[in-house]
């Protein structure tokens, strides 16, 4: 099928990326805006509204800005613009529109660039159709779900002529894999112990409530490895498809690498194993040398380099631990770049907001 083939006759297509977001700048002012404007998405946060805003303004936000603040000090960059994962999606963004023959705008769901500043820049280049692409390889509701909700209805309200196709999970796509291992190689060595895939962590009921059955996840041990049609919409099986797939494109045995999940918050039961207790255990069960790598983010970020390769670092190394290396995500890379630009070009099957908002 020719690149030209996936297009309707007459159809002005435009890309949008789309990323989480962080605030303007690591001041608590900015922090504050930021995470208020994050925790009181109700998909993040799925309680009601009141309680919500009590949690959120009355005790998460007031006791984390000043931390979270000082945690985007260490890794703010001095050019423009400074958040890390705000100059990685713009470096891909720019090297995506190289590989494409139509425009590519970029948003994010909190902060800036915002959805609609990212759309009315594409339909102002007389586009007829939006190609959403969630930088999310894996299925969330506080992820995937907001983002293509608010894409949505920001784009009902600017011009609800213009179609709009959601590029679907991608966390077994062969060249999203084949891209991770790419960046897991270098790394890869006989005096290497293990390699530990870090996930972002959520709450166990943001699992149970995404499965349409109500009678699979996380009702079994092995609910990940039984088929089902709820793996459709959960992210405990996706990740471990992915690590799956990875180990697999690089020949890891089981026992050389692990699945954790950080950036617990709160005191709801969370997606274990914590990668903070895991990173404190590992050197006393003899594992001293490890790469860690953190596929549920294509760009780096607050998570990455500050939770992981800061925070997680110490951890690791005042247990015992001998080697400890961060690889990089994605960003900008040539083999995710051009996996970006296929799907562009031939959408894979199953991309209409119906299908992709579950």
């Amino acid at each position: 099928m020719s690149a030209e083939s996936s297009f309707d006759k007459g159809t002005r297509r435009g890309v949008l990326l789309l990323n989480l977001g962080s605030p303007r700048t690591p001041d608590k002012t900015d922090v504050k805006r930021y995470l208020t404007e994050f925790l009181m998405d109700p998909y993040v946060i799925d309680s009601p509204w009141l309680i919500r805003k009590i949690l959120v303004s009355g005790l998460i936000v007031p006791f984390r800005a000043n931390n979270t603040s000082h945690a985007y000090q260490t890794i703010w960059r001095t050019d423009e613009p400074g958040s890390p994962l705000l100059w990685h999606s713009h470096m891909l963004k720019t090297a995506l529109k190289e590989q494409v023959p139509f425009p590519v705008e970029l948003a994010m769901r909190y902060g800036s660039p915002s959805i609609s500043s990212g759309l009315t820049s594409l339909l102002e280049q007389n586009i007829t159709e939006v190609l959403l692409l969630p930088l999310y390889p894996h299925h969330a509701t506080s992820t995937r779900t907001t983002s293509i909700k608010a894409v949505q209805q920001q784009l009902n309200q600017i011009d609800s002529s213009v179609q709009c196709r959601v590029i679907p999970p991608f966390y077994n796509d062969s060249s999203y894999i084949n891209a991770l291992a790419a960046q897991c190689r270098p790394a890869l060595s006989d005096a290497l112990d293990l390699l530990l895939f870090s996930y972002h962590g959520l709450p166990e009921r943001q699992i149970t409530r995404a499965d349409p059955t109500g009678q699979h996840c996380l009702q079994q041990p092995d609910c990940c490895e039984r088929p089902s049609i709820a793996h459709a919409t959960c992210y405990r099986h996706q990740v471990f498809e992915t690590s799956r797939l990875v180990a697999g494109a690089l020949g890891l045995e089981p026992e050389h690498y692990q699945i954790s999940f950080q950036s617990r918050l709160g005191r709801l039961p969370w997606l274990t194993p914590n990668t903070e207790d895991v990173l404190h255990q590992l050197p006393e069960q003899g594992i001293k040398r490890i790469a860690v790598t953190c596929p549920a983010f294509v760009a780096d970020n607050l998570e990455t380099l500050e939770e992981i390769d800061i925070r997680g670092r110490e951890t690791f190394m005042q247990a015992g631990g001998e080697s400890f290396t961060l690889l990089p995500c994605l960003n900008s890379s040539q083999s995710f770049v051009k996996a970006l630009a296929d799907w562009c070009l031939e959408p894979p099957p199953q991309t209409d907001f119906d299908s992709c908002v579950l």
